[in-house]
């Protein structure tokens, strides 16, 4: 069957009283001229390569993080440094940030990259209009903007915010292309199957097999790029492709046949797989996820979590390593902190207390169970001599039942009862949300931005209407968190995260157990490709400047 590209010309920009209609492909022949060209394997589908909306639609994601460039990039240690920036200065109160541009970048079409570039991008997320993300467009509607000089652009806070340049890292549009498009008319406009942007790579076609779905998505390296500093050495790929399947199973089968280089597993059941394939490359790095028991400080069934040397007993009843290993083997790694160990802010000299038996048992005994807090009277001692009893509530999966069975032995050694209560991941989500459970087992996600803020997850202000949980009320993680996440100066953020880390492991706050493992297999014809700091799947893409074809 003959391959064939569809090739999307950019239309006329519209008027600002029309409405843009979809573009409609045109197929055309593909060359097959030998270029050196990565297949990359993707599950889904296309709908808008169009930076505003990614967080919609994994593949969009993936594929537009090579055409597009924001004013701050990440790094491999998770840190926001200058891309479309040249550099930025930051008021002594925290809530003006102004950013000079670079003038030396170019359109993929030959415009100059300006400030009114910047200002349009961020009139689209800020109009009540916008189709997208409701709480990106709400957060950007609180932030005032504006165009100091053709390279200026000062963005005025409401409050500080520490991770502000984090958020600078989303990719901008061209205005000049978009012109007269408000952000109503952006979901549907032809551009989102045509992008102009800064980046590496720019779109050379979309395939399709007959006429209609996209197949694949055919990127070649940008020549206004490869004029830049930074894109003058490297980037031996000069084609990226972007080939779509409808599930895991005929990707993989893609990749055992050669039909593509590259292929990302998106949880464990897919890692496993690609560990039993042969032939291929294996790339580990740590996945943007916290498994993690937490303890119900809020329900008055289970108030005796609220008593430190309650929980401090349970954390030094507790031996981890084991488990992990002998549960999720190839899947994950002892956590020793609520933050990535990959991340800037990750302390790698922690102090975890060894397991001690004995003095788990003193500490228990000895905690005050009538009373553990301000007229708040203790339930009853359960029958049969033993302090307490509790659930540790799991999602119905193999390996996360033989954790929580696990940990409820060890506990159980205590002169304490725990059971475990396997549910379906509805009713799992339902009663987390409601705070029904004793102790729960969960997997927090950490992906979407590389900043180390957990105040979602740890702040007594995020319960119950937040992601805190167990509704842990902690004055010393709220204050260190509450400091880190105010302060834009990184120096002090390293010191309020540390800060943070001993406080929640001292207290035991709750009890990390491990990270997952994001893996990417590659064919063994490539090489230098290496994973660095993963907040998102597309951040595999970081280091794509140093992968090369192998000679021979």
């Amino acid at each position: 069957t003959p391959t064939i590209a569809v090739v999307v010309a950019a239309s006329p920009t519209p008027a600002p009283s029309e409405t843009p209609a979809v573009i409609a492909p045109v197929a055309v022949p593909v060359s097959s001229e030998t270029i050196p060209t990565f297949r990359e394997a993707v599950i889904g589908r296309v709908q808008r390569l169009n930076p505003l909306f990614t967080d919609l639609n994994p593949v969009d994601q993936d594929i537009t993080s090579l055409i597009y460039e924001g004013l701050s990039r990440i790094n491999e240690h998770g840190e926001a440094v200058p891309g479309l920036a040249e550099r930025w200065l930051i008021s002594s109160d925290g809530l003006e940030y102004v950013v000079i541009l670079r003038d030396d970048v170019l359109w993929q079409d030959g415009i100059a990259f300006n400030a009114s570039d910047v200002i349009y991008t961020f009139s689209l997320l800020q109009s009540p209009d916008f189709p997208g993300n409701s709480e990106l467009s709400g957060f950007w509607r609180t932030v005032e903007i504006q165009q100091l000089d053709p390279q200026i652009v000062r963005f005025r806070l409401t409050q500080p915010l520490g991770r502000f340049l984090d958020l600078l890292s989303i990719g901008l549009l061209p205005e000049h292309a978009l012109r007269g498009t408000g952000a109503a008319q952006l979901a549907s406009h032809p551009f989102n199957l045509s992008p102009i942007g800064t980046g590496p790579y720019q779109l050379e076609a979309l395939r399709t097999s007959d006429g209609s779905a996209i197949t694949a998505v055919d990127l070649r390296a940008a020549p206004v790029y490869r004029q830049r500093p930074e894109g003058q050495a490297g980037y031996q790929m000069d084609r990226f492709s972007f080939r779509l399947y409808d599930s895991f199973e005929s990707a993989l089968a893609a990749l055992q046949s050669g039909d593509v280089d590259g292929l990302a597993a998106r949880n464990r059941s897919e890692r496993a797989a690609l560990l039993n394939t042969m032939n291929i490359d294996i790339h580990t790095a740590i996945a943007p996820e916290l498994g993690v028991l937490i303890f119900n400080w809020a329900s008055e069934s289970t108030a005796f979590f609220r008593e430190l040397r309650v929980r401090q007993g349970l954390q030094l009843g507790l031996e981890r390593s084991g488990i992990i290993n002998r549960q999720l083997q190839q899947n994950a790694v002892l956590a020793n902190s609520p933050l990535l160990p990959d991340s800037w802010a990750y302390a790698p000299d922690l102090f975890w207390p060894q397991p001690d038996l004995a003095a788990a048992r003193n500490l228990l005994q000895t905690a005050n169970l009538r009373r553990v807090g301000p007229g708040t009277p203790q339930p009853p001692t359960p029958e049969g001599g033993l302090l307490f009893s509790f659930s540790i509530l799991t999602v119905d999966d193999p390996a996360l039942v033989g954790i929580a069975n696990e940990i409820a032995a060890q506990w159980s050694q205590l002169n304490i009862s725990v059971t475990v209560e396997a549910v379906d991941r509805m009713t799992y989500q339902g009663r987390l949300d409601r705070g029904e459970f004793g102790a729960a087992l969960v997997e927090l996600s950490l992906a979407g931005s590389a900043d180390p803020d957990v105040y979602q997850f740890w702040d007594a202000d995020q319960y119950p209407d937040g992601v805190n949980f167990g509704g842990v009320d902690d004055r010393r993680v709220g204050e260190s968190l509450e400091r880190a996440r105010r302060d834009a100066n990184g120096i002090n953020r390293v010191i309020r995260y540390r800060d943070f880390q001993e406080t929640f492991i001292e207290r035991a706050v709750a009890i990390p157990l491990y990270y997952g493992l994001y893996t990417y297999a590659t064919s063994p014809q490539f090489q230098d490709i290496q994973l660095g700091f993963i907040s998102t799947p597309s951040s595999r893409f970081a280091g794509i400047q140093y992968w090369a074809e192998k000679s021979g």
